[in-house]
């Protein structure tokens, strides 16, 4: 192991344990941009240039910055009474060692595993794209095409129309319901 590995590594660490740990929700939607921003990292020092990019763009450029926006959005103000801790953490945490323990264990002594690490594929992201751009670009085309059907439609479903004057609908026992129109009043206070 190398050094900025290792540096990577302990910060990433540290970063998942304060989202996991810290009281203000800002400051764990924050730490968990970091850790998410070491796995890139470890990624892209791994020679896996394109699950490190595809790393940053999605979950640090959409996931982590929609519930930081999420986050600032709706939190309150009141700051949670109950203790970081559960009552249980020393039974859990002896529980999870033993389980891991087991599986290290059981992974290092598999027969399943090579005696030599074969040479790494050359896979880097300009072959990717030149793949999906010539090869695959009908199936690349449909997963956008699903994707953009999928966004409208949580628009849709997003949207309400409580404008006045307009039917509101009710779905009960599985029946479509309409209701009566809302009519704006008058400004005499005489509808």
């Amino acid at each position: 192991m190398s050094l900025p590995f290792i540096i990577i590594a302990v910060v990433t660490l540290f970063a998942a344990a304060a989202a996991m740990s810290l009281r203000n929700l800002v400051h764990c939607a924050l730490s968990l941009v970091v850790a998410l921003a070491g796995l890139a990292a470890l990624y892209l020092a791994l020679d896996a240039q394109f699950v490190g990019f595809a790393q940053i763009l999605v979950y640090i450029g959409a996931v982590a910055i929609l519930i930081v926006f999420a986050v600032l959005l709706t939190r309150s103000d009141a700051t949670p009474n109950q203790a970081i801790l559960a009552p249980g953490w020393f039974t859990g945490m002896v529980v999870s060692a033993a389980v891991f323990a087991t599986l290290g264990w059981a992974a290092l002594n598999s027969t399943g595993l090579p005696i030599q690490m074969p040479p790494a594929p050359l896979t880097t992201v300009k072959n990717i794209g030149d793949l999906l751009m010539t090869r695959y670009v009908l199936p690349l085309e449909v997963i956008g095409l699903l994707l953009t059907a999928a966004l409208i439609g949580a628009v849709i479903i997003a949207m309400r129309d409580d404008a006045p004057g307009t039917a509101n609908t009710k779905i009960e026992d599985g029946r479509l319901k309409m209701e009566k129109p809302v009519l704006p009043s008058s400004p005499g206070g005489v509808s």
